[in-house]
């Protein structure tokens, strides 16, 4: 089998998945060298020592860890500092990660094209396998602004607090828009934390920041109309992105692509109050990503079914007549990232393929 072919099946296992396609083919072929991927299809997405690897791959040690340090200064791999001063390297999901990282950076090598790649993958097949079967791999946050009344907001809902409670915190630019480039929204704004923020840093993709600075990304984001979503788990938040309905992953999956499942809403919904509305379409034309409002006898009127509960259209109502309320029957949320992984996977039927790959670096 091709080695290209065999990384993308790697690749596919991940709960992020890598379905196969003309177009995921070529971006392997950009993003890795025929070495690369020899090595790549021996590893794992848990951090592995580079031995281990290297013996796998029938490598020396030393070779092992030069072609590593050179994918996660690429972005295609990633690593890990031990105590001791050793490092060890995983290899990274198509998002976030294959993506993502090399257009955190700098444009990378054929920039160009990538873009135009990921797009079509994102159309024919990428955009489906991500948005989940049936349970999302992201979820809409609200904005803090649209939360009225606070005590009975989970901690999860609450996204400021999600930044407060990570141990690490780092910005970067956001890939979507520096490679879709249909709108001039921050780009600045791209949110990650703990393991994979340090790691990223550590490579020059994102830049380490404090929580005030990370919550000045929240006000920046909310400003520019901009949607947050983060890992669809209770426990923490991995990353939070600042997302627009055209250029980014997660908001076309369902704007452009029409699918459901692309992302989980939040735990709330936009109502409006017909007695305040003044009727100024701000809500409806120029802050709702995805349509849910439309004016009718000059009151805005909330679809409640195609609202995210992003809260955007409540934090600039200046006549107070948007408010979020509590959803009827919210999507439950996995409890853990792992849980939310492992219930991805099995869905997909991918769980015992997957188990096998992170084995790899619990040997």
């Amino acid at each position: 089998m091709d080695i290209f072919e065999q990384l993308r099946e790697v690749l596919d296992t991940h709960p992020s998945g890598a379905p196969k396609a003309p177009a995921f083919d070529e971006i392997l072929r950009i993003l890795f060298s025929d070495e690369e991927a020899s090595l790549a299809v021996h590893m794992s997405f848990s951090a592995m020592p580079p031995a281990r690897i290297a013996e796998a791959a029938g490598v020396s040690v030393e070779h092992a860890r030069e072609l590593l340090e050179r994918m996660c200064e690429r972005g295609v791999a990633t690593s890990k500092d031990r105590k001791d001063g050793s490092r060890d390297y995983a290899l990274v999901a198509t998002i976030p990660g294959l993506f993502e990282f090399p257009f955190m950076k700098d444009n990378p090598p054929q920039a160009k094209r990538l873009a135009a790649l990921w797009q079509q993958y994102h159309a024919t097949g990428m955009g489906a396998s991500f948005a989940g079967h049936p349970t999302p791999m992201m979820r809409v946050v609200p904005i803090n602004k649209s939360l009225a009344s606070k005590n009975q907001v989970h901690p999860y809902e609450e996204v400021e607090g999600l930044i407060r409670r990570s141990s690490y915190r780092a910005v970067a630019r956001c890939a979507c828009r520096a490679s879709v480039k249909a709108c001039d929204a921050p780009l600045d704004v791209c949110l990650i934390f703990d393991q994979m923020a340090r790691a990223l840093v550590n490579h020059g993709f994102a830049r380490a920041i404090e929580i005030d600075e990370a919550i000045n990304v929240l006000d920046r984001s909310e400003a520019a109309g901009l949607v947050h979503t983060s890992n669809n788990s209770a426990d923490r938040a991995t990353v939070i992105c600042n997302c627009c309905p055209c250029c980014c992953t997660v908001l076309r999956g369902r704007t452009e692509l029409g699918l459901r499942e692309a992302f989980s809403p939040s735990a709330w919904q936009a109502a409006s109050d017909a007695e305040k509305c003044t009727g100024c379409g701000v809500c409806a034309e120029e802050r709702c990503p995805v349509k849910a409002i439309q004016l009718e006898d000059d009151v805005a009127v909330v679809d409640a079914a195609a609202c995210i509960g992003c809260g955007l259209c409540v934090s600039t109502c200046v006549a107070g007549a948007m408010a979020l309320e509590p959803r009827p029957n919210p999507a439950e949320i996995p409890a853990t990232t792992s849980e939310l992984g492992l219930k991805v996977v099995s869905e997909k039927g991918n769980l015992e393929r997957f188990m096998a790959i992170m084995a790899r670096a619990a040997k």
